[in-house]
């Protein structure tokens, strides 16, 4: 049974002062990079949740190769894009089990690693979350199961799915990320990158 893949980009990037979903790393953006990674790991389909500058980013990017998602309360915090995401994936690929979340700001994700979660996450007998760790916690990228989903569908405001791993449903099954930490959130970031 395939894994379906969220990508949560309904972000407005206030502190960065542009859609950091439209910056570009080395000829693409970071959404479309974001795409082809999850595509590449095997997951399907791939969902993108747009909230911010939603016409700016469908007119920018070629959606080909996924579906998007518009997360109208993407004000709200993180909690409302994962919602959003997990009803489109009910609808789109009820035959799914379990759901890639994973953001576009983390250029040091690579395809071999979203395999690794998917691999890890099919390999072990019962319900499991597969999660990335880096900098010494636990995060996205992660592969949940469908025995997951109401406590990721319970989650409210700024609320990501990290805050469901100190008591998670059902056991967490982790996998190192090399500069998993590092993230796009200001312009010093991006400088950092070029």
């Amino acid at each position: 049974m395939p894994v379906a893949a969220i990508v949560l980009a309904a972000g407005a990037s206030r502190r960065l002062g542009q859609p950091k979903q439209l910056l570009k790393l080395d000829g693409e953006t970071l959404l479309e990079r974001a795409i082809r990674l999850a595509r590449e790991a095997g997951a399907s389909p791939v969902l993108v949740v747009l909230g911010a500058h939603f016409q700016l980013i469908r007119a920018s990017i070629p959606f080909d190769n996924a579906a998007t998602v518009l997360n109208d309360h993407w004000e709200q915090g993180m909690a409302g894009s994962i919602h959003a995401g997990l009803r489109a994936l009910d609808a789109l690929a009820p035959q799914a089990s379990g759901a890639l979340l994973m953001s576009c700001d983390q250029p040091r994700l690579t395809a071999a690693h979203l395999r690794a979660l998917i691999v890890r996450f099919h390999a072990h007998p019962g319900p499991a979350i597969a999660a990335s760790t880096y900098a010494g916690v636990l995060g996205i990228p992660a592969v949940f199961p469908r025995l997951a989903f109401p406590d990721l569908l319970a989650l409210r405001g700024d609320n990501g799915a990290r805050s469901l791993f100190p008591d998670p449903p059902c056991p967490v099954l982790s996998t190192e990320l090399p500069g998993g930490e590092v993230d796009i959130d200001s312009p010093r970031d991006l400088a950092q990158l070029e």
